[in-house]
């Protein structure tokens, strides 16, 4: 466990479709009920994990609004149990945050927001898609099908989509224009002189994504 001024973090292990996942929460130190996000970190197999650049400003920006966060390994990364599942079993992994949140002491369950970059954006949102107690989604270099982009078209929970102009895996402008496409409330930011790594540009998504779900997770008007 470790703490800060405004939060305390304990790393923390959960079950997860018969394997055991080992992931960081992170509370605010505060007496009231908080909102949560789980947090989905990029593909395994190119060295995501949990610790990640983009997950981690994340996470800190979230602390400073007083929203609780989970990042985790998915399965077969860190000391995750299990192995790489092609994003399949990965979004058991999701719910199982989710889970996780739901039963954590001091979280408001009607306040679940769900964050991911790249991969993790790939396994959030179907889960998102199907899941109703999820009340915001944040994507970062999203990596979504045409199948989960379709569905958005009729997905009515706060959306914000984020992209680098110079990203060279995804089209920032396919992005957008099909972030237009989906059913309000729906954001797009395309980030000017950014890839799809983030490197530097860390702290101008983080507080995007905070502003974004505390908003959300909050009732805020913006």
């Amino acid at each position: 466990m470790s703490e800060t001024a405004k939060t305390v973090q304990n790393r923390v292990r959960f079950p997860a479709s018969g394997i055991v996942l080992e992931g960081i929460f992170e509370v605010p130190r505060t007496g009231a009920s908080y909102p949560a996000v789980a947090v989905c970190h990029p593909h395994p197999l190119y060295g995501g994990d949990m610790h990640n650049n983009v997950v981690s400003a994340i996470c800190q920006a979230l602390a400073m609004e007083s929203i609780a966060t989970l990042r985790f390994n998915f399965r077969g990364v860190g000391c995750s149990e299990g192995g790489h599942d092609e994003g399949i079993g990965e979004q058991l992994d999701v719910s199982a945050a989710l889970d996780f949140l739901e039963s954590a002491e001091g979280v408001d369950r009607g306040r679940l927001g769900l964050a991911g970059y790249s991969f993790g954006t790939k396994v959030a949102m179907p889960v998102a898609l199907r899941q109703e107690r999820v009340k915001a989604v944040a994507l970062v270099s999203p990596f979504l099908d045409e199948a989960d982009w379709q569905s958005l078209k009729t997905y009515r929970v706060p959306k914000l989509f984020i992209c680098g102009s110079e990203d060279g895996f995804i089209s920032p402008q396919k992005v957008k224009r099909l972030v237009g496409e989906a059913a309000p409330p729906s954001e797009c930011e395309v980030i000017s002189g950014a890839d799809h790594f983030w490197w530097g540009f860390e702290g101008k998504i983080a507080p995007k994504v905070a502003a974004f779900l505390k908003r959300a997770l909050f009732g805020e008007a913006r």
